[in-house]
């Protein structure tokens, strides 16, 4: 008998793997046959991590196609690997499908594509089959990217996307304000990477009204305005292995699991976590305030330094620090966050407030110190602080530096005050009861999987 075959493919960034192979890993586990599709650099980077075929025997396939860029070339010039995308990878979609088809017995029957691939909606749509939206970021920076042309109508980008004036914006009374600076797309400093950025949010309003489905991986609890300015899109999250209680799949790096017994060792809610995701870089400077601010702290943290994490080749530590922080002080490249934020001995998280790791912190109940980066970092620190009142940010110095002594005062400030831990329990009450039966995100992502199963749904 056949199977629903659905493809998934996400945009080629770590932030967006992550969730939408969560969502590919609750479609298998209900007899949905997925291919999931990187670009050739992330398909070896996550195979070599992979996780995925746990349980699942041949459900699941990892599958490649190219970027268009030379297998040499830099993938972090953004402005060029967008633009090869957005030039090659349509076609090249195209050309798989038709060969799965071939060779498959099952048929793709449905594609879910990450809104920041839109084009690939639009493939889906040239070739007959069922297809729906996914957006693994916060639905406020979704409403900013839906809402463009307001954008440009009312002065504020002109028809680049590019701002005309350095103002604060908010689109609803309780959604969160953010610089037109740091729009999803205007928050790059050259303008060909946000002209080509702002072409792929142009792309992406495009291939929403061709879909039936745009599922987000977020929920109504935490953002109630953004979801009433946009009523189409659906909750289904948090997307997280915890809740299906297994590890965690899509990985750019190698988790070190060490750090775990570690912290087995250290008393009950003591340490700071300290990770900033796969995107952010610090000068030498601030990296070593950071590290300095942390041994101020005279508590027990654990802090993720991946590859790449300074502007300098490798990160260079105060010297003697190491010794001086001994086993205190726990580093990492990369850690199984999930595992490490669900675990009791962790106090608080210091955080470039990602997406993904927002909703991780949220779910267990983690009040946050906040360090923005980029994009969609802003509007998450402004949920944190100013809505849902569950952390704390940094203020910089004249040269534009968070010093050590900033970070001991907040580290003090955070922990000292029992209001920040009891609002984040309260959240996560509210958050976790939605992926629980009866649940919004449970009832819409469980319509989702009916609705792939209905094989008299037919694409328009």
């Amino acid at each position: 008998m056949a199977r629903p075959h659905v493809l998934v493919i996400p945009y080629p960034a770590q932030g967006h793997v992550i969730p939408i192979m969560e969502l590919a890993q609750w479609l298998v586990k209900q007899g949905i046959k997925v291919t999931f599709v990187n670009t050739e650099v992330n398909h070896k980077l996550v195979t070599s991590n992979s996780l995925v075929n746990d349980g699942f025997g041949d459900l699941i396939q990892l599958v490649a196609v190219p970027d268009g860029l030379e297998p040499w070339e830099d993938r972090s010039d953004l402005c060029k690997l967008t633009t090869s995308i957005l030039q090659t990878m349509s076609c090249k979609l195209e050309e798989l499908i038709e060969t799965i088809n071939k060779e498959d017995s099952n048929n793709v029957s449905c594609i879910i594509a990450d809104d920041g691939m839109g084009w690939a909606i639009k493939v889906a749509k040239k070739m007959g089959i069922r297809r729906a939206a996914f957006w693994p970021a916060s639905v406020a920076t979704l409403a900013y990217v839906m809402s463009f042309q307001k954008l440009i109508d009312d002065g504020i980008v002109n028809n680049n996307g590019i701002p005309i004036n350095d103002e604060m914006i908010q689109l609803a009374e309780s959604m969160p304000p953010i610089k037109s600076t740091n729009l999803p797309w205007t928050c790059f400093k050259d303008l060909g990477t946000v002209k080509a950025f702002f072409k792929v949010v142009v792309e992406a309003v495009e291939a929403a009204s061709l879909t039936e489905w745009f599922l987000c991986n977020s929920t109504t609890e935490l953002e109630p305005a953004a979801f009433s300015l946009y009523p189409q899109l659906l909750p289904i999250g948090p997307l997280l292995a915890s809740n299906r209680l297994a590890d965690q799949a899509g990985h750019f790096w190698q988790e070190d699991a060490t750090c775990l017994p570690w912290l087995d060792q250290q008393p009950s809610c003591s340490v700071i976590y300290v990770a900033f995701g796969s995107f952010t870089i610090f000068n030498q400077t601030q990296f070593e305030e950071l590290a300095l601010g942390l041994e101020l702290s005279n508590r027990p943290f654990l802090w993720v330094v991946r590859p790449g994490m300074t502007k300098e080749t490798t990160a260079s530590f105060p010297d003697g620090y190491v010794e001086r922080v001994g086993s205190r002080g726990r580093i990492v490249s990369w850690a199984p966050q999930q595992k490490v934020l669900a675990h009791p001995s962790v106090a608080c998280f210091v955080s470039h407030c990602g997406w993904n790791s927002t909703l991780e912190g949220v779910t267990n109940g983690l009040p946050f110190l906040c360090w923005p980066y980029f994009a969609d970092q802003f509007h998450n620190e402004t949920y944190i602080r100013d809505i849902w009142k569950t952390g704390l940010g940094f203020n910089k110095d004249e040269a534009g530096i968070i010093t050590r002594g900033e970070i001991k005062s907040k580290v003090e400030q955070l922990l000292g005050d029992n209001s920040f831990k009891a609002k984040a329990m309260d959240i996560k009450e509210k958050v976790t009861s939605t992926i629980k039966e009866g649940g919004c995100s449970h009832k819409n992502l469980g319509n989702f999987i009916e609705w792939i199963h209905n094989k008299d749904t037919y694409a328009l």
